[in-house]
């Protein structure tokens, strides 16, 4: 099987700085992130495309299940252009003090990336989650589609976050 680097946020530890460069407000998370509810399937309606991610063509889909230990085990699967799936497992650790906004994901031992939740619907129904340099973003849902309004919210958010839209590709959804 190949690898395959997830819809979950995912980088490189030396791809992507911890923090936003000078010139820039730093990355704001929500306030509070309840683990409980986070868990479970999302599926990616839309991220900016990096050179580290597989080459899945549709249907990409993460599950999060919580470890005893207070880790987040993630296995992520897409459709590739071939008509494979493509399957890889990784943790998340939300991080000290943070109350679960900001989460440190490993997929490929020893490196790791940081990600913040900065935009989450009330009822838990998408996430806007990206990286601290404004490079990698996901809006995710608890459906395979998301209503335009609810979709115009994620938008909102992440474009107020000062993330460049136009790098934004939605991902197809069977």
């Amino acid at each position: 099987m190949r690898r395959f680097v997830s819809a979950v946020p995912l980088t490189l530890a030396c791809i992507v700085p911890p923090s936003a460069t000078a010139d820039e407000e730093p990355v704001r998370a929500v306030q509070k992130v309840d683990l409980n509810r986070y868990m479970g399937t999302w599926y990616e309606i839309a991220n900016f495309p990096r050179f580290f991610l597989p080459k899945c063509e549709a249907d990409t889909v993460s599950e999060y299940t919580a470890n005893s230990d207070g880790t987040i085990a993630i296995k992520s699967r897409c459709r590739t252009r071939d008509g494979g799936i493509d399957e890889e497992h990784g943790t998340a650790r939300p991080m000290k003090d943070s109350d679960n906004t900001r989460l440190e994901v490993t997929f490929i031992r020893p490196f790791t990336a940081n990600y913040v939740v900065v935009g989450l619907d009330p009822d838990y129904r998408w996430t806007v989650v990206g990286s601290v340099n404004r490079k990698s973003l996901w809006i995710l849902s608890r459906t395979p589609t998301l209503p335009k309004s609810e979709l115009d919210q994620a938008l909102a958010v992440a474009g107020a976050q000062g993330y460049p839209m136009r790098n934004l590709h939605y991902t197809p959804q069977d």
